[in-house]
């Protein structure tokens, strides 16, 4: 089986590689880069330099069985200058549907897209973000990843090529990039953290477990013309994600308590009102669909893949 990964040296990517290109899984990889140090293993047949734009514009090799479309814009590092939606469309709808149209050419079995849970919306209140439920993107990146959804179904309902669309929740390892990021950072110090009346109920997904569900829909025949949403079994706090982490890297969980209504408008009246909901709000997300369709299982249990990440920090710091 032929695969055509994009975004190959990013942070999924580049762990997607590590674990598909073990030989005795037979895949023959072909992927998508914008680094030239790419280290190539003897099934990786081909490394395609991707534009500067992310746009696909010198085809693709033939003979590829699945794409697995991981490339995009996930920032506006310069947004004072930027249209931020249009820019985030001209990569993650424009630079999509570019490489789609390519893949019905050349008869492509399977394309898998990664999108976000931040379709569905930011935050949850009664129930957890199930695929049935109605799209509510809370920002341009998400709306751009929604429309890149819809495009790719119109494009594809009349043809051969299966689509497959994933929706992520933060993706979380020692070496993530970002918010996770930052908070390990924090976390690493010794700074009593505002999270002692924490009640909130978050869903993420360690990368090892993105990585497992993006290989079992390779080739599960269930997963054709499907939306999951996929994340850990476990949904915590984000007490219990600082403690997990504390624990990992043999340091003691300190909290202090302020009451959140005032953390609130504290957030807002600097303009953080986004990384309040990310750290104080609920965004819970159900998985019973991959479970029953697939049979999946999250290999990692929140728990370890928290330590682990607690670990490795450290070790990666030392």
């Amino acid at each position: 089986m032929y695969i055509l990964i994009t975004g190959a040296s990013g942070f999924v990517g580049s762990q997607l590689i590590k674990t598909l290109s073990n030989q005795s899984l037979g895949y023959q990889l072909v992927v998508l880069s914008r680094k030239e140090n790419f280290n190539l293993s003897s099934n990786i047949l081909q490394l395609v330099r991707e534009t500067s734009d992310n746009f696909f514009d010198k085809g693709i090799p033939d003979n590829i069985d699945v794409i697995i479309h991981l490339a995009g814009r996930a920032h506006i590092l310069n947004d004072q200058l930027l249209d931020p939606l249009d820019e985030f469309r001209k990569v993650n709808v424009d630079g999509t549907l570019q490489l789609a149209r390519q893949a019905l050419e050349k008869k492509v079995k399977r394309f898998i897209f990664i999108s976000s849970i931040g379709v569905n919306g930011a935050v949850t209140s009664q129930q957890p973000f199930t695929e049935d439920a109605l799209p509510q993107p809370h920002a341009d990146y998400a709306l751009s990843k929604l429309e890149a959804e819809e495009a790719l179904k119109i494009l594809f309902a009349e043809s051969d090529t299966e689509l497959v669309i994933i929706r992520p929740p933060l993706v979380y390892a020692a070496h993530a990039p970002g918010n996770f990021a930052r908070l390990l950072k924090l976390v690493a110090t010794n700074l009593p953290l505002p999270f002692a009346g924490t009640k909130n109920r978050r869903s993420f997904v360690a990368l090892e477990n993105l990585v497992d569900f993006i290989q079992i829909c390779i080739e599960h025949p269930n997963a054709a013309n499907q939306t999951f949403l996929v994340a850990d079994q476990s949904r915590i706090s984000t007490r219990e994600l600082v403690q997990y982490l504390k624990q990992g890297m043999g340091k003691p969980a300190r909290f202090i308590y302020l009451p959140q209504p005032l953390m609130k408008l504290g957030a807002a009246c600097i303009g953080k009102s986004k990384l309040y909901e990310q750290l104080f709000e609920s965004l819970e997300v159900d998985t019973t669909k991959a479970q029953k369709l697939l049979g999946w299982t999250a290999p990692l249990s929140t728990q370890q893949a928290m330590l682990q990440a607690g670990q490795n920090y450290l070790k990666m710091k030392e």
